[in-house]
């Protein structure tokens, strides 16, 4: 399996002088995704996690709703095919549309028709997250303490699902939006379904980010920096509060701020 940190010999320059260095570059690298033997589509992804990548990916898009339609997951040796069986046949989408994550990510819903329809609905049964300013910035601290690849190479993106006192999984990758399938995949792997869901990403949030968040049922999505404004109408629709620029000591709120306790 590829390293998802690919170290390297590199030449720094400092205070007017040139000096040598061992450090690593996050890995980036094409990933197909195939499913019940057929080449869906390529990601661009951080070799981890590929299971829960693949996974992840057919759950946030509607395409499986649950594990159990899952007969079997196998990621080859080189690390640069993710096969999926599932227990039943399914249709490739015939097509994919181009969203606005990084390295280029991809979906087969037509989000803005989705919201013009109400169809961006967080799944019955999610519990409201109730949080006080002080916990969201405290939860936010805790993000930055699982970024273990960005300390170590910088260039990728992390995500932490939370219930509110603990973060419960994580996910690091070069595309922000893989983060979110990573984090559904390893919630329907290994069966992690907090209550309330809180989502935080050092990623910027856009309608593809809030799609995903809708599917893995998220009340809270807390992001390091801003908001799309399509991002917003699918907070306002679906009842999630959503936040941006959050710090330890502040944040913007877009969306539902009649969530947070005073």
């Amino acid at each position: 399996m590829p390293n998802p940190n690919l170290p390297l010999e590199l030449r720094k320059y400092a205070n007017g002088a040139w000096h040598a260095e061992r450090g690593g570059a996050p890995a980036e690298m094409p990933v197909t995704l195939t499913v019940n033997g057929e080449a869906w589509l390529e990601f661009m992804c951080t070799p981890e996690h590929l299971d829960a990548l693949a996974v992840g990916f057919l759950y946030n898009e509607g395409l499986i709703q649950e594990v159990s339609e899952v007969a079997g997951v196998h990621i080859c040796e080189h690390g640069d095919n993710a096969d999926v069986w599932l227990t039943h046949s399914a249709e490739k989408p015939a097509h994919w549309r181009r969203t606005s994550g990084c390295t280029g990510g991809v979906t087969a819903a037509d989000v803005k028709q989705m919201v013009a329809d109400r169809r961006l609905q967080v799944p019955d049964g999610g519990a409201r997250a109730k949080m006080t300013p002080e916990s969201i910035g405290g939860l936010m601290g805790l993000l930055l303490s699982h970024q273990a690849l960005y300390r170590t190479t910088g260039g990728v993106h992390t995500s932490v699902l939370s219930d509110g006192n603990v973060i419960l999984v994580s996910a690091e990758d070069i595309g922000r939006h893989n983060t979110l399938d990573k984090i559904a995949g390893i919630c329907l792997l290994e069966s992690i379904w907090p209550e309330p869901r809180i989502l935080l990403t050092t990623g910027r949030v856009s309608s593809e980010m809030m799609q995903k968040a809708v599917r893995i049922g998220a009340a809270l999505v807390v992001s390091r920096t801003a908001a799309s404004s399509l991002a917003v109408q699918i907070a306002e629709e679906a009842g999630i509060t959503l936040i941006g620029y959050c710090r330890s000591d502040r944040f913007t709120v877009y969306a539902h701020a009649e969530c947070l306790q005073e």
